[in-house]
């Protein structure tokens, strides 16, 4: 009688499945651990996702090293990757073409101003502090101040009951256009900085190529986009057995994401033109016959991906970086960067009898958005050098921490100083 042909590697054999098993046992773990310990002491549970993933990959200073290859491991990488695609999807999906279009002009101003001048700021501290990086990292120091979280903000005013006041229709309609002009500027810096690592020089025409592809892609896929997702979900509705609603969706955000980095873009830019697309009157053919929500059917893939990416960007976090002073002023530069960027955006609160300084605090938070561009900054390299090194991810981690912190308490006293102030 022969012997049964194992099914899987013994757990010791260094095969990767007993690995990636271990991996996403522990990170699980600790994210939802430290999620839920953050939504003890009313912060967002991301912030207790991303201290987790710092704890873990710094557990070396200890003794312990078993986590530290988990750092670069490619599938726990492309995991995370896929999880921070779902993000945006998700994020996307809260607005519709609709919402932008009525944000208005006072929205699109405080947008605008908040994305170009937390840029600006940010480049500045690099040329300042940085003096020997590259130009391009000083832009994508930038970039990474540029989009704002808005979920933080968003519960807050919910928890205050202040959701439905001029000041979080503005906060949250500038929020949606200041995601998409961050989302460009990444584009815009992503094919540059490809374009000169292909030896290929950088001047007005290739930047105006990248930000008019950056442009037809997103106009492009959301006027056809519109035009072919309720043809596409009519199709799909014919179809029989479980899943077809979550399956199609998910197959029209990867179809775009992939078509996004095809054509030089993050695959973010694609999944959030996605979300943005995809409205309920798409697929209410399948709600008519009883099935959920799509944000509730894809709301458990994200609880498994979303953390993973958090707590991978924790873990690549360097304490060590932090005992170097150099490292910590940087970190506090972009963190009055952070703050003072957004509160310029507050200027084009005009009209009525807006709170703008409830306007300019609600858009501090950075949360997963600077994280998304930091990460993404990981893994671009210029003649071999790295556009945003280990230390200076951390020091970008440390502000995100900052911003996300701080926004909870100084919005609740904000608006409650303001309705003390009208009674």
């Amino acid at each position: 009688m022969t012997a049964a042909l194992p099914l899987a590697p013994a757990a010791d054999s260094g095969a990767p499945v007993p690995v990636i098993l271990a991996a996403l046992t522990i990170m699980l773990a600790a994210a939802k651990l430290g999620g839920d310990l953050a939504t003890r002491a009313r912060q967002p549970a991301v912030l207790g996702e991303l201290i987790a993933g710092v704890v873990l990959g710094n557990l070396g200073l200890l003794g312990w090293t078993a986590f530290e290859g988990w750092k670069a491991n490619p599938t726990l990488d492309v995991l995370a990757q896929i999880g921070v695609v779902i993000l945006l999807f998700e994020v996307g999906l809260e607005s519709t073409v609709h919402d932008m279009l009525k944000v208005g002009m006072t929205a699109t101003l405080v947008a605008v101003l908040g994305v170009l001048a937390p840029f600006l700021l940010g480049w500045m501290v690099g040329a300042l502090l940085l003096p020997g990086a590259s130009p391009y990292t000083h832009a994508f120091l930038g970039a990474t101040l540029t989009a704002t979280s808005v979920g933080i903000t968003a519960r807050v005013l919910q928890d205050l009951g202040k959701s439905k006041t001029a000041e979080a229709r503005v906060i949250l309609g500038a929020a949606v256009v200041d995601d998409v002009l961050g989302l460009v500027i990444l584009a815009v810096l992503s094919g540059v900085i490809g374009s000169t690592a292909g030896g290929n020089p950088v001047d007005y025409g290739t930047v105006g190529v990248i930000v008019g592809k950056a442009a037809l892609f997103l106009i492009g896929s959301i006027v056809l986009g519109l035009y072919l997702s309720p043809r596409l979900f009519g199709l799909a509705s014919r179809l029989s057995g479980r899943g077809v609603l979550l399956g199609t969706a998910l197959v029209f955000c990867f179809a775009l994401s992939y078509l996004a980095s095809r054509i030089g873009l993050a695959a973010i830019v694609g999944a959030y033109a996605a979300g943005l697309i995809l409205e309920d009157v798409h697929y209410k053919s399948f709600t008519e016959r009883g099935e959920r929500q799509l944000g509730d059917l894809l709301h458990p893939i994200a609880a498994f991906l979303v953390p993973l990416f958090f707590v991978l960007m924790g873990m690549r976090v360097d304490l060590t970086s932090f005992a170097r002073p150099e490292i910590l002023g940087l970190a506090a530069l972009l963190t009055v960067a952070a703050i003072v960027g957004k509160q310029a955006c507050a200027l084009g609160a005009i009209g009525g009898r807006l709170d703008r300084l409830s306007i300019g605090i609600g858009m501090i938070p950075r949360g997963e958005v600077g994280l998304i561009f930091a990460n993404l900054g990981l893994g671009l390299t210029l003649q071999g050098t790295a556009i945003i090194d280990r230390d200076t991810y951390s020091a970008i981690v440390i502000m995100v921490i900052v911003t996300t912190l701080v926004t909870p308490p100084a919005l609740r006293w904000s608006l409650e100083r303001r309705a003390i102030s009208e009674r």
